[in-house]
C-alpha cells in the first residue's frame, strides 16, 4: 500500500549559547531589547514534518510518496533523499521562496529562543492529492493553513483515507475548521497537550471524536500514549529508550510507526508499539534524521520490547 505524506520540508539551524540567557537579559529594560548572543557551536539539520516521517518510513522499508512545497535552496535536501532512495517528484519548488526554515538557539538550561520563516510552506495548496497517486493511506501533518485544508478535503474527495496530525499548527485554526478536519478524517493523532487545546478550540471531548474515527491516538510523553478504536481502550507503554538525547522529531517518528501500522493491516496494540520503539530509537540521538538503524534492528527491537513481533504473525 502507497503511503502518502504531506506536510513541511524545512531545515532547522541550531545553536548553542554556552552561558544562560537570563545572565544576559535586564527584567527591567526588556522593553528596549537588543542582545547578541555568541554561538561558538552550530549545526544544520534536516527537518519538517513530512521530511521527518518519510524518512522514519524509509527507515522500516517503505517507498512513501513525500508532498510538500519546497524553495531554491532545496538543493541538499534533494540529494539527500535521492540517496536515501526517497522520491521527490511531488516536491513543488517555489520560485523566489526559501525552504521553510527554523533558527534555534539553545543555553545551558536547555532554554530556547526560535525564529522559524515558513518561506515556500506558505504555498502548499499549489500541490493536490489526486487519485491519480494511487496512495492507499495518507497523512495530512503540519504545513501551511491553505495547504492543510486543501489537502484534507481533496484526501476525502478522493476516497483516500488520512490520519490527521495537527500538530503544532493546531493554533492556526478555528474550531469549526478542526471539527471539519475531523470529520473528514479517518484517523486522528495529537500529543496530550493537543488533544486538550482540541476540545478547548472545538467544544467537544476527545471521547466524542473518537466515536466518529476509526481511531484517536494521544501520544503521552514518557506515560506512553493511548489508542482509542472500535469503541476500545488501547494503552501502549512507553519503549525506554537507550539514551534522551533529543526529543525532536520522536512524535513523526511515532507516526511513521502508525503508518506502517495501519498500511501492514496490524491490530492496533502493534501499531501503537511501533510508533513507541521508533519513537526511542529517534530520542536517543541529536536532530530528527540522524538515527539509522537497519531494518532488522527496529524489528529486534520490538521483539526484546514486547516479546513477539508483528513481522511473523
Amino acid at each position: 500500500m502507497k503511503i502518502l505524506v504531506t506536510g513541511s520540508i524545512a531545515y532547522d539551524t541550531i545553536m548553542v549559547f554556552p552561558d544562560r540567557f537570563r545572565n544576559h537579559l535586564l527584567a527591567d529594560q526588556l522593553h528596549i531589547l537588543n542582545v547578541c548572543f555568541l554561538t561558538p557551536e552550530m549545526r544544520r539539520e534536516y527537518g519538517g514534518t513530512a521530511g521527518n516521517i518519510a524518512y522514519n518510513l524509509r527507515l522500516l522499508g517503505e517507498q512513501p510518496l513525500v508532498m510538500a512545497a519546497v524553495g531554491e535552496d532545496i538543493a541538499p535536501y534533494l540529494a539527500r533523499f535521492e540517496g536515501l532512495g526517497v522520491g521527490t517528484e511531488h516536491l513543488r519548488r517555489i520560485a523566489g521562496q526559501f525552504t521553510a526554515q527554523a533558527f534555534i538557539t539553545t543555553d545551558l538550561d536547555d532554554n530556547q529562543i526560535t525564529a522559524f520563516h515558513p518561506g515556500a510552506m506558505n504555498y502548499a495548496q499549489e500541490n493536490h492529492v489526486r487519485r491519480e497517486l494511487a496512495a492507499g493511506i495518507a497523512i495530512i501533518a503540519p504545513d501551511g493553513k491553505q495547504g492543510m485544508l486543501q489537502h484534507a478535503r481533496e484526501c476525502a474527495d478522493a476516497g483516500l483515507p488520512f490520519i490527521f496530525d495537527p500538530g503544532q499548527g493546531l493554533p492556526m485554526f478555528s474550531g469549526e475548521e478542526l471539527s471539519e478536519f475531523v470529520r473528514l478524517a479517518d484517523y486522528l493523532a495529537v500529543n496530550d497537550y493537543e488533544g486538550r487545546l482540541l476540545e478547548e478550540k472545538t467544544g467537544r471531548r476527545l471521547e466524542d471524536f473518537a466515536r466518529e474515527l476509526k481511531a484517536l491516538v494521544v501520544t503521552l510523553g514518557a506515560k506512553g500514549s493511548l489508542v482509542l478504536a472500535g469503541g476500545k481502550r488501547h494503552e501502549v507503554p512507553c519503549v525506554p529508550a537507550e539514551a534522551v538525547a533529543d526529543p525532536t522529531g520522536c512524535g513523526d517518528a511515532y507516526r511513521a510507526g502508525l503508518l506502517y501500522g495501519i498500511a501492514q493491516g496490524w491490530d492496533w496494540p502493534s501499531t501503537g508499539k511501533l510508533g513507541a520503539v521508533m519513537g526511542a530509537i529517534k530520542i536517543a540521538h541529536r536532530g530528527a534524521q540522524n538515527h539509522a538503524p537497519a531494518r532488522g534492528e527496529i524489528e529486534a527491537r520490538f521483539l526484546r520490547a514486547f516479546g513477539y513481533s508483528p513481522w511473523k504473525g
